[in-house]
């Protein structure tokens, strides 16, 4: 029985909550109750929530109700101030129990009580600055989903943390009861630490169904040249009017937007490590494994090969 014990602090963030929902999952999927989840706070009693439902909680007890403790995060961890019980509780719990997550802007709680202190950490894209600033001794690196450093564990937005939730899984009862967890959950796939937070998708954000259906069709064919032609007559527009919107949209050439496209699906393959680099070079449309790599180098500043050794070192 793995035991994960929730801390809630008044408005704690609904969502990080809800990865509970990954636990009760593997339980399903086991056939048997490997996961004991329980909520609890300093003091015990009711606590509100940011959307300001109410949650019953038990007291801690020096760190010892978990194996597992998943410390949730706030909206705003710019202006929370820590309590000191907190931070004597968090220390107790990280040398008491297996591992701390950080879900979301938990981590700087986690951070407050000197746990990222010489570690890799990762937080919420639009506070890791603020992370990086209060926590100079942490190494916060803002472009990752999840990062598990030992026993420290800590994830980015909130739809991470169920990412990290299902890592925890795999970790407890192997890859295929993850899977299995991810399929039950309708989850697209079960993503790597290491995957960055940003989708190419949204950084390009167009504004009309048609640029935005044509990149829904590049995504979905990554493997063929995509001519600007081929593009433009997936959504009815000639090519010169097709290039013209898609500028004006997305603020790039639909060919550069394909790259980026290609790049953002190879950087998954690549660090999943389930596929040979000539694979992944054929099935995401670049020529061959060095036009991959140069494309990587470029892109990302690495290697395709030293991307892998990097995420399967922090696996």
């Amino acid at each position: 029985m793995h035991r994960i014990g929730y801390l809630l602090t008044e408005g704690f963030q609904v969502m990080a909550f809800g990865t509970q929902t990954v636990f009760e999952m593997a339980n399903v999927v086991a056939r048997e109750p490997v996961y004991r989840v329980t909520n609890h706070s300093l003091a015990g009693g009711s606590v509100t929530s940011s959307l300001g439902g109410r949650v019953s909680t038990d007291p801690v007890t020096g760190g010892t109700d978990a194996d597992t403790w998943m410390i949730c995060g706030v909206v705003d961890p710019t202006t929370q101030v820590v309590a000191d019980d907190e931070l004597a509780f968090l220390r107790a719990a990280s040398t008491s129990s297996r591992r701390v997550a950080g879900l979301c802007t938990g981590a700087f709680a986690l951070g407050a009580a000197g746990l990222l202190a010489g570690r890799r950490a990762t937080t919420h894209w639009a506070f890791a600055d603020a992370l990086r600033a209060r926590h100079p001794d942490a190494r916060v690196e803002a472009d990752r989903i999840f990062i598990a450093d030992g026993a420290i564990w800590t994830s980015a937005g909130l739809t991470a943390a169920m990412d990290l939730s299902l890592a925890m899984v795999e970790d407890d009862l192997g890859r295929e009861v993850a899977n299995q967890v991810a399929r039950v959950l309708v989850m697209h796939h079960r993503r790597g630490g290491g995957q960055s937070q940003h989708s190419e998708l949204l950084r390009m954000a167009p504004r009309s169904d048609r640029v935005q259906a044509a990149l829904d069709f590049a995504r979905s064919n990554l493997s063929r040249s995509l001519s600007v032609d081929e593009l433009a007559a997936a959504v009815h527009l000639s090519a010169r009017q097709f290039s013209r919107v898609f500028q004006a949209e997305t603020g790039t050439s639909p060919a550069k937007a394909i790259e980026r496209l290609r790049l953002e699906a190879a950087r998954t393959m690549v660090e999943r490590g389930r596929h040979a680099l000539d694979t992944i070079a054929r099935e995401t449309g670049f020529r061959d494994r060095k036009h991959l790599r140069d494309a990587f180098v470029r892109g990302y500043g690495i290697s395709p090969q030293a991307l892998r050794r990097d995420a399967r070192a922090a696996a």
